[in-house]
């Protein structure tokens, strides 16, 4: 495993929709690697996920997991790795929440986003198998987050444009606002 450079706002492959990868490439060792880097690169970085797109590759791959204590986002919930190959999101009901994201392909910025409170994600695991689960809350956030990237989206596309902060602006003026939001939703839906 290695730790990859991530890549940033204005690189081409953040904008592009990353694609379908086949069960034979899958088992691949590329694709196996891809997986290991993704996943040491996200903790070296405190991430909440990391998606190929973000480390220059674009196959539709993505990992996800907040460790207990995360100094990024000490507010989101603990949830174990997922590892997701070729991941669909459907929303389940209509209940949204603006969630204030900060993303590690747009350094030193956050921005409000609309999410879903609860969702269905389908995915291959690293292993070829179906999975399907819900999520619901930050975690599904999270989840939606990662998918984005894969379809060539960042956060600043989903905000509307008074909601794009600095990472400065928003400590001084809205981190403690946020996250008492932030524990109101777990509180309401969860994760």
């Amino acid at each position: 495993m290695s730790v990859r450079e991530i890549v940033t706002l204005g690189d081409p492959v953040l904008r592009e929709r990353a694609r379908e990868v086949s069960t034979d490439e899958l088992r691949s060792p590329e694709v196996q690697q891809l997986i290991d880097d993704l996943i040491e690169t996200k903790r070296a970085a405190n991430g909440a996920g990391l998606a190929a797109n973000q480390v220059g590759e674009t196959l539709r791959v993505a990992v996800a997991e907040v460790e207990e204590g995360n100094p990024r986002y000490p507010y989101k919930p603990a949830f174990p790795l997922t590892v997701m190959v070729n991941p669909v999101i459907e929303p389940e009901g209509d209940e949204v929440e603006l969630i204030t994201e900060g993303c590690l392909s747009v350094p030193g910025t956050r921005a409000e986003v609309p999410r879903n409170m609860a969702v269905t994600v389908r995915y291959l695991d690293r292993e070829g198998n179906e999975q399907v689960e819900q999520r619901r809350g930050l975690t599904a956030g999270t989840f939606q987050h990662e998918v984005d990237h894969l379809d060539g989206l960042l956060i600043v596309d989903r905000a509307e444009p008074e909601a794009v902060t600095s990472w400065e602006h928003y400590e001084r003026e809205g981190k403690d606002g946020f996250e008492a939001r932030a524990r109101e939703i777990v509180a309401r839906y969860g994760s």
